[in-house]
């Protein structure tokens, strides 16, 4: 390539970044971490920041527990579907042991019961047909994508219903959360967590072994696994908890809601302490909040400087019909099931929960579901 090729080369690509939406994302970023700081809260900053570094890695390495999860329902490839559990490992590296040892700190930990298997399942078919899970649908709104915004706005509507519905649900009995700390102390609940980790990979890999399939994760999830697992440990220290991504979506909904005059305060979920202080309190004050306009904000960033930002056409009525079913599913799920693939999978397993894994176990047959229903709605099984 000559010189005057490689300069015009350099020309374009230099046209394709969209300042204007560079320029507000990174605004958006900076003001929002001096709110933070202005509040003397340096550990809500980190947690934007956390948040923003999310974002660009999941929108860069094209990282989606979606699309994994359907490749191998369909065709058993796990490459994705173990790129994930790379994540977990990281995690639980830190957050098994911490949150034993430090009283500062909490794991991501639910019961066992009907509320748990009945929500993963329903989100399980929502994020098929959404064609995105909770930090999907995050990432890809933050990227420009106009139909992951209907999931997302439906989203935050179904986790108002989920919120409303989950103490019927819980009423409906259980046990309590098992941890693997409470049995074998700090250590070796991690020594357990790591075993159940191999354990459900060599499985999988059995499966695609099996089905002929690939099970070697791509160089992108390697890598982004890697970012990310380590941006989730960042999260974990700035906000005393594992990554949670839906919880956010509730309180936004319920804010908007009470904005509109609904009354949500006698609502059991609602009296519980953690939603009653999120529902009283400013946005900015909630963890999952301050992490998830992070994240908005970095996919911007990262779409924006590659390409003009939301440039692609909107998709037909059918495609949009099943963004909003979906979301709805997803968030009316992920409040009875205890979170996404991030809250409940990723930060339950993490955390040397029990829940995490019923929660994959539940969610995959409903990923099955939602895929036979797609070319319902014009969208592809693969």
């Amino acid at each position: 390539m000559s010189t005057a090729s490689l300069a015009a080369s350099g020309r374009g690509a230099a046209v394709r970044i969209d300042r204007l939406f560079l320029g507000l994302a990174l605004g958006a970023t900076a003001i929002l971490i001096a709110l933070v700081l202005l509040d003397h809260q340096p550990a809500s900053a980190a947690l934007v920041l956390g948040g923003f570094g999310l974002g660009i890695v999941f929108l860069k390495a094209e990282f989606s527990y979606t699309a994994s999860w359907r490749r191998f329902v369909t065709r058993g490839d796990a490459s994705g579907l173990l790129g994930g559990l790379i994540v977990i490992v990281i995690c639980a590296l830190v957050v098994v042991p911490v949150a034993a040892l430090s009283p500062k700190y909490g794991g991501a930990i639910a019961p066992l019961g009907p509320s748990l298997v009945i929500g993963a399942f329903v989100f399980g078919v929502g994020m098929q047909l959404a064609n995105g899970c909770g930090s999907g649908t995050l990432y890809t709104v933050g990227g420009g994508s106009g139909r992951m915004l209907i999931a997302l706005l439906f989203f935050v509507i179904g986790s108002v219903f989920g919120s409303l519905s989950l103490p019927a649900f819980l009423a409906l009995g259980g046990i309590d959360p098992v941890l693997a700390s409470d049995y074998f102390g700090a250590w070796g609940g991690l020594a357990v967590t790591l075993a159940s980790i191999a354990l459900v990979a060599s499985a999988i890999i059995a499966i695609a072994r099996k089905r002929g399939a690939n099970f070697v994760p791509s160089r992108s999830y390697v890598i982004g696994g890697i970012a990310i697992g380590l941006l989730c440990v960042a999260v974990f220290f700035a906000g005393g908890h594992p990554w949670s991504v839906t919880f956010a979506y509730t309180v936004w909904g319920a804010k908007a809601a009470t904005a509109l005059g609904l009354d949500l305060s006698h609502s059991a979920f609602w009296q519980w302490p953690g939603p009653k202080r999120a529902l009283t309190d400013s946005v900015l004050s909630d963890t999952s909040s301050l992490t998830d306009f992070g994240m908005l904000f970095g996919a911007m960033a990262a779409a924006a400087a590659t390409k003009p930002f939301a440039a692609t056409a909107w998709p037909p009525v059918k495609s949009l019909l099943a963004a909003g079913i979906g979301g709805l599913l997803m968030g009316w799920g992920a409040r009875l099931g205890f979170g996404c693939n991030i809250g409940a999978f990723v930060g339950g397993v993490a955390s040397g929960s029990l829940h995490g894994w019923i929660w994959l176990l539940a969610a995959l047959p409903g990923c099955l579901l939602g895929i036979r229903l797609r070319p319902l709605f014009g969208l592809s099984r693969e």
